[in-house]
């Protein structure tokens, strides 16, 4: 495997790229706005500099890791690569059709991974013409610094794929979790209800954002509190999980906490609007709660 294709150049599609760069993988990275991909590799070159800075990476093996990553926006980038990763919006209609749009332009060996963080892989491998190339790969948030991937086989998905993605994550310097394909596989299964009863914890006044984060930070010794992961991860993104988990298992404790569907009506998104559960315009993130 030499040329690996990432679709999509936002917060995820980015530290893909990064880290299979540096790993000394070409990579063909494409996204409908110039300006994304623009942001895209400004942040891969702050974040390489930064390992130079911190003598993780030489001078010259930064500036071949950055000479490595193609953009563009057309699909026919990706003729040539041995695997194209899909990481566009946690949105499974908008995944189909990137998908229908992808597979007349690889080449027949050319395996599929999506970087969905809930989505039913089987569903997703069945609207592509290689079900049995195609195998769930879902990367942690942030993905230069996040050690896990989840590897998540469709019913479809063909041994030799499998075999083949789980030793690209480890070349990677990535640890593998083998999930089962149900509705958020492993970490977001046990992570958003989480999320979602601290935003129910909340709502129903138990306590303050800056509260409710403090005691899950210093009575649980979280790194991060509920609600600041949550801005962090994107509330539509913690919005979409919840929809899937809900709809997935059919089961009432999934269900999206009111205050968390008024923040994503309200287009308070997070860090990536400025607004979530903070307000992030200062220096100091300020509760908004």
């Amino acid at each position: 495997m030499e040329r690996i294709g990432i679709i999509g150049a936002g917060q995820m599609g980015t530290g893909i790229a990064q880290i299979c760069a540096v790993a000394g993988y070409d990579v063909r990275m494409i996204d409908v706005k110039d300006e994304v991909i623009a942001a895209s590799l400004a942040t891969i070159e702050t974040n390489i500099s930064r390992q130079v800075a911190r003598g993780r990476l030489s001078v010259d093996a930064a500036e071949i890791a950055q000479q490595r990553i193609v953009t563009g926006k057309d699909y026919a980038l990706f003729g040539d690569c041995d695997l194209v990763i899909e990481a566009a919006s946690e949105d499974e209609e908008v995944k189909r059709d990137v998908l229908k749009s992808l597979v007349p332009h690889l080449s027949p060996d050319a395996i599929i991974a999506t970087n969905t963080s809930s989505i039913s892989i089987t569903r997703l491998a069945a609207a592509t013409d290689r079900p049995g190339k195609f195998v769930g790969m879902h990367f942690m948030n942030p993905v230069p610094v996040m050690q896990l991937v989840e590897l998540i086989r469709a019913i479809q998905t063909e041994q030799p794929t499998f075999d083949t993605v789980r030793r690209l994550a480890e070349s990677l310097g990535k640890t593998v979790s083998v999930a089962e394909d149900f509705p958020a596989f492993i970490v977001n299964r046990i992570l958003m209800p989480m999320i979602n009863e601290a935003i129910y914890t909340l709502y129903a006044g138990v306590g303050s954002v800056e509260s409710i984060d403090t005691a899950m930070k210093l009575g649980a010794n979280h790194p991060m509190g509920p609600l600041e992961l949550a801005d962090f991860i994107g509330l539509d993104t913690c919005l979409a999980i919840m929809h899937s988990l809900h709809s997935g298992l059919a089961d009432a404790k999934y269900q999206p906490c009111p205050l968390l569907v008024k923040y994503v009506e309200a287009g308070w998104l997070g860090r990536k609007t400025k607004r979530g559960f903070y307000d992030y315009h200062s220096e100091r993130p300020v509760p908004t709660r």
